[in-house]
């Protein structure tokens, strides 16, 4: 049996490689219908003109579901793992609301382009990566406090790594993207798709860009550490049959909904 057939561990590793193809495919595409400069363009820039903006977006709302399924399945593993921890359940649940709100952050990105809603795409940006990262800190924290009863320390501090990388990200695409958009360099730099090497400004641009992608993929790679737990984890379907056909209604259905009728209820 091959290592992604282990349990669940297909979600996180599709999650990964999905997202992943999502930017390199609309990144070739850009740059070899010359929308985009090949030296680093923003993420988003490369998937700002059709048709890469269409495949752009469709993926990114496959890699959001992709997401809302892997962090609901780290959540009821790490609630399964500790059903009688108050502080550990608390943080789950704090994590699962936060991730859920990363996803939704990054369908907003995948529907509102940058050079079209500006704004609405930075809150999607913001969705993503800021609470994104606070996910990945909650995350973190609780792989602290379930070592080393229900994991390894290794796994904490790999976790703990990917997110400082996460966070330096943060911060470099943050600094150089206020000097970048701070109006010393020129005015609508947001519809900018071509930059010159010498032109100024184009130092903090290229250090914005190559932020953001390390902010991308930092994001990703958290959920490469999620495979081998996810190794341990199997999903089954239980179902349960109330009639002989898909037609006949079971007798004390009819009964309870009669009851309600003559009650007034429905």
């Amino acid at each position: 049996m091959w290592w992604f057939q282990q349990g669940l561990s297909f979600l996180p590793a599709s999650l990964v490689v999905w997202s992943a193809a999502s930017f390199v495919f609309s990144y070739i595409t850009a740059i070899v219908l010359h929308h985009v400069d090949p030296l680093v363009p923003y993420i988003s820039d490369t998937g700002t003109i059709p048709p890469e903006r269409c495949l752009f977006g469709i993926m990114l709302n496959i890699s959001a579901f992709l997401g809302v399924a892997t962090m609901y399945v780290r959540y009821k593993q790490v609630y399964a793992l500790n059903p009688e921890k108050s502080k550990i359940i608390k943080l789950n649940k704090i994590g699962l609301t936060l991730g859920l709100i990363s996803c939704f952050g990054l369908c907003i990105i995948a529907n509102f382009q940058k050079c079209v809603l500006y704004y609405v795409h930075v809150v999607g940006a913001c969705l993503t990566f800021g609470v994104g990262a606070i996910y990945m800190l909650v995350q973190t924290v609780l792989s602290y406090l379930m070592q080393p009863e229900i994991h390894s320390k290794d796994i904490f501090w790999i976790r703990l790594t990917v997110l400082l990388w996460c966070s330096s990200s943060i911060a470099s695409m943050f600094v150089s993207s206020l000097v970048l958009y701070s109006g010393l360099y020129g005015t609508n730099l947001v519809q900018k798709l071509h930059w010159d090497p010498e032109e100024k400004g184009y130092t903090a641009h290229i250090i914005s860009t190559v932020s953001e992608w390390s902010l991308a993929f930092s994001f990703l790679s958290f959920f490469l550490t999620y495979i081998r737990d996810f190794q341990k984890i199997s999903l089954r379907a239980v179902v349960s049959l109330h009639g002989r056909t898909l037609y006949n209604t079971p007798q004390s259905f009819v009964a309870d909904e009669q009851t309600l009728l003559i009650a007034g209820s429905i």
